[in-house]
């Protein structure tokens, strides 16, 4: 039949695919692997493990959006203590700051602000494995917002997967919630969560084109230095938020209230900014050292491996619908990799 043929081929050219990388990997030194190794491994266990502690904080008793967008940015002087060593390692002076530069670093700040912000409250209203379902649609909303500042080409089966993807988490909407959520949350967080993906994806659109457009060269220390530059702009967002919504005197109230005590809670909100930190210190490894090609592949392994960590750690439902969504997921990751890699191919 017509699905088993396109189910063969994906496989066929999956598994070229995966045999080139290995191919290029084995050619490579011995401290590419090493750095390759440990940023992948930073991406596949510190963003599923921020995202389980996003969910901690509000099962416990956590309930402000802006405490945990916070924390998420708090670690940023994390980044920075990788870079500072790469400057005198590499006897390489830091990237003038022009006016231009510094007004993008601002509004990706602004934007990264925002993102997080929405993710908060997806996390407040769904399951940790929904909302890693719906969040791996940004990979999308990157292929169009990248077709509209003249990056890769968006194609039709991209948006169709993330469509059908999104219409059966929805079908299972009445079995997929925690006790106390209400419709209407229920379907905030949907929204935030879909939003949020788009404003991801739109992100990371923006940054690629700050590399090229305006850096006009990408090297590690030069990805370091705007993740270092952007994390810090949307932690002065955020703590102005929390400022004026008096969210550092609402975390003393918090930990007092908090399910596992004051010092779980202080724990959870340290480990949730290292966590993410470290993540997003892996990724940067991985678009740097590899591709965004491998990057959406590991992206699509992490989906199922927070999934299944909330149906254990949390409890969190695993009906038929949300097994085919995560299906489609990976499935569709797969229809991105094998048509990225045949359009880079040479005719």
């Amino acid at each position: 039949s017509s699905a088993a043929s396109a189910a063969s081929s994906l496989c066929e050219k999956i598994t070229e695919l995966t045999s080139s990388v290995f191919e290029t990997f084995r050619r490579k030194p011995v401290s590419y692997r090493i750095l390759l190794v440990l940023s992948s491994a930073a991406m596949l266990t510190a963003f599923p493990a921020s995202s389980l502690l996003s969910r901690l904080y509000y099962s416990d008793g956590g309930q402000s959006k802006w405490i945990i967008s916070w924390a998420a940015v708090a670690g940023w002087p994390l980044t920075a203590l990788f870079l500072i060593p790469a400057y005198f390692a590499n006897r390489i002076s830091p990237t003038p700051l022009s006016l231009k530069l510094l007004a993008w670093y601002i509004l990706l700040g602004f934007l990264s602000a925002a993102d997080n912000l929405m993710f908060a409250w997806a996390y407040a209203y769904l399951p940790a494995s929904t909302a890693s379902l719906l969040a791996a649609s940004s990979l999308v909303f990157s292929s169009l917002f990248g077709y509209f500042i003249d990056q890769p080409r968006f194609r039709k089966r991209d948006r169709d997967h993330h469509r059908r993807r999104s219409v059966v988490i929805a079908l299972d909407a009445r079995s997929d919630r925690y006790e106390g959520i209400t419709d209407k949350q229920y379907t905030l967080g949907f929204v935030w969560d879909i939003l949020g993906s788009a404003l991801h994806g739109l992100i990371f659109a923006l940054s690629e084109l700050v590399f090229i457009k305006v850096l006009g060269r990408r090297s590690f220390h030069v990805v370091l230095e705007q993740q270092v530059m952007v994390s810090f702009a949307a932690f002065a967002f955020t703590t102005l938020g929390l400022v004026v919504q008096k969210g550092f005197a609402e975390m003393r109230s918090e930990a007092e209230r908090f399910a596992r005590g004051g010092s779980s809670y202080a724990q959870v909100l340290f480990w949730a900014a290292v966590t993410f930190q470290l993540g997003v210190l892996g990724g940067t490894g991985v678009l740097f050292l590899a591709s965004t090609v491998f990057a959406g592949v590991l992206n699509a392994v992490r989906v199922p491996l927070t999934s299944i960590a909330a149906v254990v750690l949390f409890q969190d439902p695993m009906s038929g619908f949300k097994i085919l969504s995560l299906v489609i997921t990976v499935w569709g990751f797969g229809s991105y990799v094998v048509g990225h890699s045949s359009a880079n191919k040479p005719s």
